[in-house]
């Protein structure tokens, strides 16, 4: 079975964590035995859907306490169907730097105070829209542990852009992304890479060649590249075991 279909029965459910614009949800996977590694899973366009938390379930199989906050908490959306694209972009459009900051590290807080784990051994995973606020998350949160961003659209063109800000990072930063995907073309690659490069930031950028958006999204068959996904999970693991690896 490849990497990035593991699974494991591990307690999970949804907890409330404070925030300064209200309580927000945020779905919790938990490994089976006590983890001094976290990871914070940013939703794709459509809520915290059984896609995510699949994949928050997917990180606990793999010893790291898992929890996907609902960045959609201010609106109440809660999740759309992958169809509600038209839908979906004005609610992600209405999300701008300063709350997935705010709401990040709520959950940094949450982990450090109640879980006992610090941002330093906290990554942040994002897809889509939490590609992009992974990437942001990373320009306005100091001292996390590893950043790991899948075809975030926004980052370097559009109103919340923050590739100005890329010289604010100093987490190792990991980026995936297809050369086909439409909503971050090869110009906007590049301009990632040229910010990241002149900020001396430690990353890598992976382009998979023929993949489009959502290549990883394997609850989306027509849009899901088995093997670009099944590289890109497995140069994920590497690359968070190599910054937070797991206790002996």
């Amino acid at each position: 079975m490849s990497d990035q279909h593991d699974t494991l029965a591990t307690p999970t459910g949804w907890i409330i964590v404070p925030t300064a614009d209200g309580p927000m949800r945020v779905y919790r996977a938990r490994p089976d035995r006590p983890a001094d590694r976290a990871v914070i899973v940013l939703q794709e366009a459509f809520g915290v859907n059984d896609h995510i938390q699949d994949i928050a379930r997917r990180y606990a199989a793999r010893g790291f306490l898992a929890l996907a906050p609902d960045l959609f908490h201010r609106n109440g959306a809660g999740t759309l169907a992958y169809e509600q694209h038209a839908e979906a972009m004005p609610l992600i459009g209405a999300i701008g730097p300063d709350a997935i900051v705010t709401d990040v590290e709520a959950v940094l807080t949450h982990l450090a105070e109640r879980e006992g784990v610090p941002a330093s051994r906290t990554a942040v995973n994002g897809f889509c829209f939490g590609g992009r606020a992974a990437f942001t998350a990373a320009t306005g949160i100091s001292g996390l542990g590893a950043v790991v961003v899948f075809y975030g659209p926004g980052i370097a063109a559009g109103p919340h852009a923050v590739v100005d800000r890329a010289k604010n990072i100093d987490a190792p930063l990991q980026l995936h992304v297809g050369s086909q995907d439409p909503t971050i073309p090869a110009e906007q690659v590049a301009a990632i890479e040229g910010a990241l490069t002149a900020a001396e930031a430690d990353f890598e950028s992976h382009v998979y060649d023929g993949a489009g958006h959502a290549f990883a999204c394997d609850a989306r068959p027509h849009m899901y590249v088995e093997d670009s996904a099944a590289t890109a999970w497995r140069r994920t693991h590497a690359f968070l075991d190599k910054h937070l690896p797991q206790a002996a």
